[in-house]
């Protein structure tokens, strides 16, 4: 495991782009681009004339949910996160401590009961089985068990006194996941996406798709009208670690019929399928066979996309910019290998790129074929 690099606290992308100055929308950031180690420097609008007609973007249709509620745990002030439903009833939610900027931080020793841990090598302070959080309304959540056995982060929990559901308690009482490097709260439209589908039931990620924030409605019409197609794809995401770098937990996705084929298509005419986000990538990865054809699929994916798995059917990725940790880092080599990767984040780092999900934005593309030449002189 390489040392984790650490961004510059100046580099923290505060607040959208679009806030940052009169005439700006969210297609307003800058877009690093890479060819395995080659590095060019562009404003993300420049994004159709990177691309080719008969490329396919893959895009995640998942709307972003108002995951965050205040409740309480005693006389003690607590944040939940609600990250995924289970197939039971149950939530697996994480309990953060308010840190008084309005933005959370993982829960104190002191914050809840601690007790032994036979999983986590040591003791565990984010709660044990039978925590009780009263949440707004009357709502009462139980903690029964931590979701893995790895890490006591996120539980699985029961929630009574809902009488909209627990969807129906996050309209009404919910916000947005914020982090700490963020300047102050958003309303939740900032945090969806042009190609966000809200689905009949109400569901959506815990946090934003966010590598697909940049576009907007112009930008796709115009991608659109080149020859490059969208084939969507839904992956609901979890609450992410932002501390631990885990891996990333189960999370509900579907590939509908039409995308297979359209991706299948698009392989077989020699166009590039390039997924716009690490959460496009799991999906589509998940519904791909050993022999590379993707298929229609739906359920729980586990699928964690490292350099030893590779890829079968992303040539190339438009992500935003993270800390090189963990999951994130290892989908990245996956896709364009270590030397591609290093050579990315310091090229951004130099350039002063902002990261997170208000950022600026990264395409790896595969490095372009050389011409060669023939003895006629044209160029093959």
């Amino acid at each position: 495991m390489r040392p984790a690099v650490r961004v510059p606290e100046g580099l923290s992308a505060r607040v959208p782009v679009e806030q940052r100055g009169p005439g700006l929308d969210r297609g307003a950031v800058r877009l690093l681009v890479s060819r395995g180690t080659e590095v060019s420097h562009h404003a993300f609008a420049e994004l159709p004339g990177l691309l080719r007609a008969g490329d396919v973007l893959v895009v995640n249709t998942s709307p972003t949910l108002a995951a965050a509620v205040d409740g309480r745990v005693g006389h003690a002030r607590v944040v939940v996160h609600f990250s995924s439903p289970g197939d039971d009833g149950r939530w697996a939610v994480e309990l953060r401590d308010p840190d008084g900027r309005g933005t959370t931080r993982p829960r104190s020793p002191g914050g809840a009961r601690s007790a032994p841990w036979k999983g986590g090598g040591g003791r565990r302070s984010d709660g044990i089985a039978g925590t009780e959080v009263m949440l707004p309304g009357g709502v009462r959540l139980v903690l029964e068990e931590p979701l893995s056995a790895r890490s006591a982060r996120l539980w699985w929990a029961r929630v009574a006194g809902c009488e909209g559901g627990v969807l129906g308690m996050l309209r009404e009482h919910g916000r947005p996941i914020r982090y700490s490097y963020t300047e102050r709260d958003q309303p939740l439209s900032v945090y969806q996406t042009v190609f966000a589908v809200p689905p009949a039931d109400g569901s959506g990620s815990a946090e934003m798709p966010s590598a697909a924030r940049p576009f907007t409605a112009r930008l796709v019409v115009e991608l659109v009208s080149r020859g490059v197609q969208f084939a969507p794809v839904t992956l609901h995401t979890g609450v992410a670690s932002a501390e631990a770098h885990e891996p990333p937990y189960p999370e509900r996705f579907s590939v509908p019929e039409a995308s297979a084929r359209l991706i299948g298509a698009a392989r077989a005419g020699g166009g590039r399928v390039v997924a716009v986000g690490t959460t496009a990538v799991r999906a589509v990865e998940s519904a791909a066979g050993p022999d590379g054809v993707v298929r229609a699929a739906a359920g729980w994916t586990d699928l964690v996309v490292t350099p030893e798995r590779g890829v079968r059917v992303v040539d190339g990725l438009l992500t935003g910019l993270h800390e090189p940790e963990a999951s994130h880092l290892l989908m990245l080599e996956a896709v364009a290998g270590r030397a591609a990767v290093d050579r990315s984040y310091e090229a951004a780092l130099a350039g002063r790129y902002l990261w997170h999900e208000f950022g600026d934005v990264h395409l790896l593309l595969p490095p372009e074929a050389p011409h060669v030449e023939r003895c006629d002189g044209n160029l093959l």
